[in-house]
């Protein structure tokens, strides 16, 4: 599939499945009638696209409207690739609405081959532009390639196997317990006011930010912040807005999720200091 793109470089993440695990499954069922909270799908729209194309970025590609880019099913096929480093079957180049459903039917296919049961996600409703579908969809392979094999050393040589979240969020919260101005319980509410975000960047590279400058009263501050270090310094682009976090009653649980794993992953290989060690 790579010559109809560049060809694509080395990949980055080496993930392995983890025998016993059993949070391949989506976390949810994704109901065909239901609609996302408009807030939440705003906020899924921006977080999810960035992720996306700080991957497609990788073979000279990107997306602008997530529900319609993906709907002929090669550039979901090429986002595999790349996040993978395998190769997908050959992708059909016509035009016919039968031509996209392989497609994307070879894309789900795929994801399933990785231990994933895709429930109420079907082909056609991605290759019809269903906004909700199409996000579920992401979110599954944002889960399974990005959150599912994070690991917790508990004690020396001792993993703990969690689910997805929990192992992000304990990874979170081991992480920012030396900093006594943050709580971090949960992927919401926790972030609000931006002092989480700042005490991950401070706690690995403590040259990146001056953190007894920043107070709990101001948000939006601290939200940019962190985000303008992360995309400077980094490589993580902007996928949050640091509005919708702090006048947001709760803000969308999935797209703060997609955002923190971002850190995980450039601290977990990237050459940096951490504080408190």
């Amino acid at each position: 599939m790579v010559e109809y793109y560049q060809q694509l470089p080395p990949n980055n993440y080496n993930y392995k499945q983890q025998p016993g695990y059993d949070y391949t499954q989506q976390e949810e069922e994704w109901d065909r009638e239901g609609l996302l909270d408009p807030a939440w799908e705003k906020q899924q729209k921006k977080t999810f696209t960035a992720w996306c194309n700080s991957h497609l970025r990788k073979a000279g590609t990107s997306i602008d409207t997530i529900e319609e880019d993906f709907r002929n099913g090669l550039k979901l096929m090429l986002l595999l690739e790349v996040i993978s480093g395998e190769a997908l079957p050959r992708p059909d180049r016509g035009k016919m609405r039968f031509h996209k459903i392989a497609n994307v039917n070879k894309a789900l296919e795929y994801i399933e081959s990785k231990g994933v049961k895709l429930v109420s996600i079907g082909a056609e409703e991605i290759v019809d532009g269903n906004v909700k579908m199409t996000l579920g969809l992401i979110w599954t392979i944002i889960l399974r390639f990005a959150i599912q094999d994070i690991n917790v050393e508990v004690i020396p040589n001792f993993i703990l196997e969690l689910s997805a979240r929990d192992g992000l969020l304990l990874w979170c919260q081991r992480k920012t317990a030396p900093y006594s101005n943050v709580n971090v319980q949960n992927f919401h509410t926790s972030w609000k006011d931006g002092l989480a975000f700042c005490a991950l960047i401070h706690r690995h590279r403590p040259e990146l930010i001056d953190y007894s400058k920043l107070h709990k009263g101001d948000p939006l501050h601290n939200l940019n912040l962190a985000f303008d270090i992360a995309e400077k310094y980094l490589d993580i682009p902007r996928m949050l807005d640091p509005e919708d976090l702090v006048y947001s009653q709760k803000p969308d649980e999935k797209s703060v999720m997609t955002y923190v794993s971002c850190f995980y992953h450039a601290f977990r290989g990237g050459h940096q200091f951490s504080t408190f060690a």
